[in-house]
């Protein structure tokens, strides 16, 4: 991903149903359709992760660059490795075994049809892992040339700086949940010293931490599941909806667009990753990609307060 990706499409959608059931010809045509309204809409970089409709994302993905001679080279790949789904044979956990690693990426250029994957981020922490064991695997990926950059996923600033220390390649990305709805990832930096700073999880110094050392911050959920775009649940959400429609209005553009234009506000460079399989909903994220977000001060805390539903302290 280059700096210039202000968003990127979230693959998870693709690939038909959460099961091991095969795709067909359906699914992978709604893949292309959902690929060209991102490449419509100024996206060039796919986000994936191994797990993702048992696979099926991947490999639907893998069926769209074959139809499309030329994709690849256009396109910025993205995957994430790490998470095991359970089955009868096992529960459900975190793998980062250097040889898992290892394993899993190979299955992923296979499902994609690449040679190549230009990102690698490593999907959770597993609390078993062993950092050298990881660093390894991740320099042998790298040497042999199936890995370009590598990256993290819902980790926080001492678990980034616990595996960089150990790595030769610069970590570039970290994903975590932000949005207008998850917003632990702001407020963890201002309740500081208030009653609700006990309530939040998420790990202080994180945002500072990778703006300091050039790790591009991914938003995953960044749509907050339509929460403020079509399906309103608490009146902080309907008056916050209220909000972006008025906002998008008097800027001409879609509300969805308004709401990635929060997060990409913030000055710790954060780039949205959009994962609904719509085109029509794709398409509405169209200026978040290719304009600049104009949002005032005022207007992006109006937007956080109003999500918020009460006051800050």
């Amino acid at each position: 991903m280059s700096d210039e990706d202000r968003v990127l499409y979230g693959c998870m959608g693709l690939g038909g149903s959460w099961d091991p059931q095969p795709y067909g010809s359906g699914d992978i045509d709604a893949a292309e359709a959902a690929v060209e309204a991102a490449l419509d809409s100024g996206i060039t970089a796919f986000d994936h992760a191994d797990i993702y409709r048992h696979g099926k994302s991947e490999a639907v993905f893998g069926e769209v660059l074959k139809r499309t001679p030329g994709l690849r080279g256009r396109i910025t790949l993205q995957t994430k490795c790490g998470i095991r789904l359970g089955d009868e044979h096992r529960p459900g956990m975190y793998d980062l075994r250097g040889e898992s690693i290892t394993r899993r990426v190979e299955e992923s250029l296979t499902r994609l049809r690449t040679d190549v994957i230009d990102v690698l981020l490593l999907h959770r922490p597993d609390p078993l892992a062993d950092v050298d064991a990881i660093a390894s695997a991740l320099a042998s990926l790298h040497r042999q040339g199936l890995v370009r950059r590598f990256g993290v996923s819902n980790m926080g600033a001492a678990q980034i700086a616990h595996l960089q220390a150990r790595l030769d390649q610069p970590l570039v990305v970290n994903q975590l949940e932000m949005s207008l709805h998850s917003r632990d990832w702001v407020e963890a930096g201002v309740l500081l010293n208030t009653p609700a700073s006990t309530a939040g999880g998420f790990p202080f110094g994180t945002l500072e931490h990778c703006r300091d050392h050039g790790i591009r911050l991914q938003a995953w959920g960044a749509l907050a599941q339509g929460r403020f775009t079509g399906r309103q649940q608490t009146p902080a959400e309907t008056a916050t909806a209220e909000l972006l429609a008025e906002l998008a209005r008097r800027k001409g553009t879609t509300p969805e667009t308004v709401l990635l234009w929060w997060l990409i506000r913030h000055p710790s460079r954060i780039a949205p990753v959009i994962g609904s399989a719509r085109p029509d909903r794709i398409r509405a994220c169209r200026d978040a990609a290719l304009r600049e977000p104009d949002l005032t001060h005022e207007e992006w805390y109006a937007l956080w307060v109003t999500a918020r539903g009460v006051p800050l302290p």
